[in-house]
């Protein structure tokens, strides 16, 4: 069904049973779980799907190592079971990532994590050997009976600087576990919600759409035209995390504070002594300040991060200068030898983190863990259920979570689960994938190579791409071609240029950017969406603007302030 067909299908009946707000990775889940049920349930965005916090996570799969000091056994036991749920489920996209703790003394933070696990201090402290051999111990007992990936191991500090002769040499020892890191998380929550709604004919789901109440009720206001729709469901679902307490209050739910978020940054680095440096590790370490940080190769850069700073407007995040001062002050810390120039940080990026309200001073004991509250229904305005907290690990169990109490709540059962269901392009995903390589470029005369980025990219959902590109030429200084991109348009829900070059694609992510792919892409988008030359040059102005202020990408002399930054894709 696409956008036309969803509206229309509104126009004639607005009535449903649960509109899911919130189209990043937690509302995509949880609205999987319905479809899989039958409910009749609408999901809508007012920007693009996974284009908020879902987009800015660390790429990170993990238990939370550093959530055991406080105490958030069930939440590190569960994100791992959840872990190791996307490593079967999603191999296309999710991967073992071998994780090395550089560590500076033997006794220091026994103390202090005593404490703190007591609630009696909120202070961080520097992690001695020993508290991270308690850590890492804990991990290996939790994945057990289940095990996937090497236990943990530690090395001595004459064995640690051969392995990376770069690293601080004030290092006394380091300890390596393996968790997990994912490649392309936008894709994989678009996945998700393309597998629901083939799923399901009742399931249905709009980006670039806004809900507000109005004096009947509720309204959608499609953001594309600005054509207002009244929406009757029997229950709602909030999962716009960050923006948890503003939906609440557009859509007239009498709720109190529920959110707290903190805003994390990352840098997008492309040093190859630094890549090279790591050895193919997660370098995962403490800042000065007792705060963690994470650097690992990423699509053959190096991401780095993050931040941990409290947020009053979600809409207004970016990665700010002193964040990206701190974060290169941090790398200076760990591997002192290696300097960075501005010129290779080819991407910022920054989120918010979805944590329950708390008036805690240090942002790090916040809690991690998820749960659902209802608002109960007042003034016209049915119950909502608002999905509070949760990390990106976790969001399978969440959405589960949700579902299960949507459906208590409308009278349904439950029928099937998704605890062992593969994701998109990780159904079918081959043993050997150089064999299936190969098979598929046979079969649609296609270089192996070329098969091989397809499958890295889409999975088994290759083979949707493949029979139309065998003889397609790449864009220029890129290595996705104009067929490719026009089938991302015609199948994807794509509405502006940020949609394709910074979910659809890691173009942007990875450094790929360029005025002339831009003006490619822009001209097969404006095609296949009928735009004059003038709407086609304020699309370009808009996604440029968006670049220089979200993500410290000039590309061009900008003339334009901020404020000529699309509606859309700000």
């Amino acid at each position: 069904m696409n956008r036309n067909d969803t509206l229309a299908a509104l126009r004639e009946r607005p009535d449903i049973a649960v509109l899911v707000i919130g189209g990043g990775i937690n509302g995509i889940s949880v609205f999987r779980e319905l479809a899989l049920q039958g409910v009749d349930v609408l999901l809508v965005d007012k920007g693009d799907y996974c284009s908020g916090a879902s987009a800015a996570l660390s790429r990170m799969v993990h238990g939370g190592l550093r959530y055991l000091e406080n105490g958030e056994f069930k939440l590190v036991r569960e994100s791992l079971v959840e872990r190791d749920r996307l490593l079967k489920n999603a191999p296309h996209y999710v991967a073992p990532l071998p994780t090395t703790v550089p560590i500076f003394d033997t006794f220091s933070g026994i103390a202090n994590g005593a404490v703190r696990f007591l609630g009696l201090t909120r202070k961080p402290s520097r992690r001695g050997a020993l508290v991270i051999k308690a850590g890492l111990t804990m991990y290996d007992l939790f994945t057990a009976a289940r095990r996937l990936m090497p236990k943990h191991r530690f090395r001595g500090r004459a064995e640690t600087l051969k392995a990376w002769p770069d690293i601080n040499p004030d290092i006394r020892s380091s300890a390596t576990y393996y968790d997990a890191w994912v490649s392309r998380p936008e894709r994989l929550g678009l996945e998700m919600l393309f597998d629901a709604m083939a799923s399901s004919p009742t399931a249905r789901a709009l980006n670039y759409a806004a809900v507000a109440a109005s004096n009947d009720g509720l309204a959608l206001t499609d953001r594309l035209t600005g054509e207002k729709l009244p929406l009757r469901p029997r229950l709602i679902i909030n999962a716009t995390g960050g923006w948890i307490d503003l939906t609440n209050k557009a859509i007239g739910a009498a709720a109190p504070r529920m959110m707290g978020g903190t805003k994390g940054s990352h840098l997008i680095v492309d040093n190859a002594e630094l890549h090279d440096a790591l050895g193919g590790h997660m370098v995962y370490y403490e800042n000065e300040d007792g705060r963690i940080c994470i650097l690992f190769p990423y699509l053959g850069k190096v991401l780095i991060g993050s931040t941990d700073i409290r947020v009053d407007d979600p809409d207004q995040v970016r990665c700010d200068d002193d964040e990206r001062s701190y974060i290169l002050q941090s790398l200076a810390f760990v591997f002192p030898s290696i300097a960075i120039a501005d010129n290779e940080i080819v991407f910022r990026f920054a989120g918010v983190r979805p944590l329950p309200a708390s008036d805690d001073s240090f942002t790090g004991r916040i809690p991690r863990d998820h749960f659902c509250e209802f608002v109960e229904p007042s003034g016209g305005l049915p119950a909502t259920l608002c999905m509070i907290g949760g990390k990106w690990t976790t969001f399978r169990s969440f959405g589960e979570m949700a579902a299960d109490m949507a459906l208590q709540r409308l009278g349904l059962k439950r029928r099937s689960g998704t605890e062992d269901l593969a994701i998109g392009g990780g159904r079918d995903f081959p043993a050997d994938p150089d064999k299936w390589c190969i098979a598929l470029g046979a079969r649609h005369g296609l270089p192996v190579e070329r098969a091989k980025v397809l499958l890295e990219r889409y999975g088994t959902s290759a083979v949707d791409f493949a029979a139309d590109l065998a003889s397609d030429p790449m864009l220029a200084g890129s290595t996705y071609s104009a067929g490719e991109i026009r089938l991302i348009v015609a199948r994807e829900q794509v509405e502006c240029l940020a949609d394709i070059f910074l979910r659809r694609t890691t173009i942007a992510i990875s450094g790929g950017l360029s005025l002339a792919l831009i003006e490619a892409v822009l001209g097969i988008l404006a095609d296949c969406k009928g735009w004059t030359p003038a709407q086609a040059a304020a699309e370009r102005t808009a996604f440029l603007a968006l670049l220089a202020h979200q993500h410290g990408i000039t590309l061009s002399d900008l003339s334009q302030t901020n404020d000529t930054r699309s509606a859309l894709c700000a």
